[in-house]
């Protein structure tokens, strides 16, 4: 008779699962705006501001990109060189005084741990890919995440990129991206008016 009670106790798992996963999901749904402050700062305001403005961006879209890329770590660094909050390779950032679109005199594109530096040349290089992907935000967000080159593959593919991106990483980061951008604008409805 035990092993009888160990498996019908042991059916029981998935329906604790998913009893809690639901509990989780109503007290997460319900909390107040507060509670996800903390979560989702917005540091650096009056640079994210100036170039959102200055690169007609919509400043929760660049906050929701720093969250996703450094989580607001100015030092922060991938494997592949990227750096800062908007996590920039050097390159890119050259690329983007050599097409106009920040001014070399006023930014550095080998100080792109400075706040001030990084958030402009990335607001720079977001709204290119806005630009270039004809105003398509997942594509942009796509884009900053995998390259143009491969988001442009995509797009030949399938007439949905989010069935067509074949990296793994790209679609977690779109979802992350767009959570995080709708997240910021819930939590924070009056900071940019």
């Amino acid at each position: 008779m035990p092993k009888t009670r160990f498996f019908a106790w042991y059916r029981l798992i998935p329906l604790a699962a998913v009893f809690a996963f639901g509990l989780i999901s109503f007290v997460y749904s319900c909390a107040p705006a507060a509670f996800f402050k903390p979560l989702y700062p917005i540091d650096y305001e009056a640079y994210v501001k100036q170039s959102s403005i200055s690169h007609n961006l919509d400043p929760y879209l660049v906050c929701a990109v720093i969250k996703s890329e450094s989580n607001w770590d100015p030092e922060a660094e991938s494997n592949q060189g990227a750096q800062g909050l908007m996590q920039l390779m050097p390159e890119t950032a050259q690329d983007m005084i050599a097409k106009g679109l920040v001014d070399g005199g006023g930014y550095s594109a080998d100080n792109l741990n400075d706040p001030a530096t990084n958030i402009e040349f990335g607001c720079a290089y977001l709204s290119y890919l806005l630009t270039y992907f004809n105003g398509s935000t997942d594509s942009a967000i796509a884009a900053y995440n995998a390259g143009m080159g491969n988001v442009d593959g995509w797009a030949q593919q399938s007439t949905s990129l989010h069935n067509a991106i074949t990296f793994p990483e790209t679609q977690a980061y779109l979802i992350r991206v767009n959570n995080a951008w709708v997240r910021y604008k819930t939590l924070y409805p009056d900071w940019f008016v």
